[in-house]
């Protein structure tokens, strides 16, 4: 009895070196990918992160899940963007595209809307207190904001809500890139923060004001560099999934009955994203976001709106 319980132990203990050594080389790995000559994106447990070379040095957007993570970004990408950090653009709130913001150096310029600031101070205040809160945001505007940095023109929109109630879009001009945060995600099924302001049914309005942009490549959210044809894509899922929701709530059907309706089919290929026993983005997960939404079972939090700064 008594070898029996070590060897279960000592399997359980190579369990959890494994699962560790995992761990570990998932938030320590990073792959790189050449965009243009001057803009690279970053793909790593994470939101994707935009790398853009001026002649001052990088600028870059969003920063993944993990200060160790952030510490990592720092390092390539001032590399590839040929010098230090000169500025960080937050798309939204959500940890994985922030919580790397604490390796860069306190009083960095860091670039979001307003009301993705005010999100992070009520969703994620906890994480931005001590030495974090020289890295929230401190740039701030609201619809839309121009910036020259080392003769390069980068352009900051708010168009409308969708996946957060914040979200913006980076085009690079010159290089005619847009990173469009989660916005987009490409081949993978979206997050959708109705508690944050997000909405499926606006989502779809404000991609259209997306596609008027002048731009030829996309560095979504999620998932690999995609074109204008990748957000028709996605466009076209969310108008599927936004039908099949409202024909859910119309009819009064549950939300058992309304995963069960056909009518989903731009989803094909499509992965999941997960992290075991944290989340899942699936498709039943964005049905029943859709249909919470459809008929008005989640609404949004009632989060201060602060002036901008």
């Amino acid at each position: 009895m008594r070898r029996t319980l070590v060897r279960i132990a000592l399997v359980l203990i190579g369990l959890l070196a494994a699962v560790a050594i995992y761990a570990y080389q998932q938030v320590t790995s990073l792959d790189v990918e050449r965009v243009t000559d001057d803009v690279h994106v970053l793909y790593g447990l994470g939101g994707n992160v935009g790398v853009l070379a001026t002649g001052r040095g990088a600028v870059i957007v969003d920063s993944m899940t993990f200060r160790m993570q952030g510490a990592h970004i720092r390092e390539v990408a001032e590399k590839v963007g040929r010098g230090p950090i000169q500025a960080i653009i937050n798309t939204h709130y959500h940890r994985d595209h922030t919580h790397g913001n604490p390796a860069f150096a306190a009083g960095t310029k860091v670039w979001a809307t307003q009301r993705t600031r005010d999100y992070l101070l009520h969703f994620d205040a906890p994480y931005w207190e001590g030495d974090a809160a020289g890295t929230l945001p401190n740039q701030i505007f609201d619809d839309v904001h121009e910036l020259s940095v080392g003769g390069k023109t980068i352009r900051l929109q708010h168009l409308g809500r969708g996946h957060t109630g914040g979200d913006l879009v980076v085009l690079f001009v010159e290089d005619r890139v847009l990173h469009t945060g989660d916005l987009v995600f490409n081949g993978r099924y979206p997050n959708i923060d109705l508690e944050a302001g997000g909405s499926v049914r606006e989502w779809i309005e404000t991609l259209d004001r997306v596609m008027a942009l002048d731009f030829d490549r996309v560095i979504p959210g999620h998932g690999p560099v995609t074109d204008r044809e990748g957000i028709r894509a996605f466009q076209r899922f969310l108008r599927e999934l936004w039908t099949l929701a409202e024909q859910g709530a119309r009819e009064g059907k549950s939300l058992k009955e309304t995963l069960a309706l056909p009518g989903l089919t731009a989803d094909a290929g499509y992965r999941e994203i997960a992290v075991p026993f944290v989340f899942r983005l699936d498709r039943d997960f964005v049905i029943r976001r859709a249909w919470e939404e459809a008929t008005g079972a989640v609404t949004a939090a009632d989060v201060p709106v602060s002036p901008v700064h």
